[in-house]
């Protein structure tokens, strides 16, 4: 293996350059998909799928927030959306009043089951078919490893 240090200045610049560039044309495939299909955006996207991931299908909203990369402002008015969509539907804890939850209503399961479908059967096709499993997970391992070198934040496994 070679020393980091052994490596040119040009020749890291583009290794990150084409990781970046590679994950921004996926991305961008894959959340066209997602707005043709189902009308989401990014961040209700990905608060679906956290949701439908959970137990319960539900999440303390200042937790999903963290875990969606969104401020608390940020957070409220997509979540606003949401509601507003029949998407999810806020439901105070019992034990806790401060504490929120974010839960699938029956029409949110609905629509994060099929986007999570799309969503992965677009990843079958822009990212595993190309790249082979075994390159694929290398590349999912190799992106843990860097979230948790250089993250400060935890989310899904």
């Amino acid at each position: 293996m070679t020393e980091p240090d052994k490596i040119a200045d040009d020749e890291i610049i583009t290794w990150w350059g084409l990781v970046i560039e590679g994950y921004l044309a996926t991305q961008d495939r894959l959340m066209s998909e997602i707005a043709e299909k189902f009308g989401l955006q990014p961040a209700p996207f990905d608060i679906l799928l956290r949701l439908i991931r959970s137990e319960g299908h539900r999440m303390q909203m200042t937790r999903l927030a963290n875990e969606a990369a969104l401020t608390s402002g940020g957070f409220t008015k997509v979540a606003d959306r949401m509601v507003k969509a029949g998407l999810i539907r806020r439901e105070p804890c019992e034990n806790d009043r401060r504490v929120t939850y974010a839960v699938l209503t029956e029409h949110g399961e609905e629509v994060a089951a099929a986007a999570r479908r799309a969503g992965a059967d677009n990843l079958r096709r822009t990212v595993l078919t190309p790249l082979g499993s075994e390159q694929a997970a290398a590349l999912a391992e190799a992106m843990r490893t860097l979230r948790e070198t250089n993250g400060t934040r935890s989310t899904v496994s």
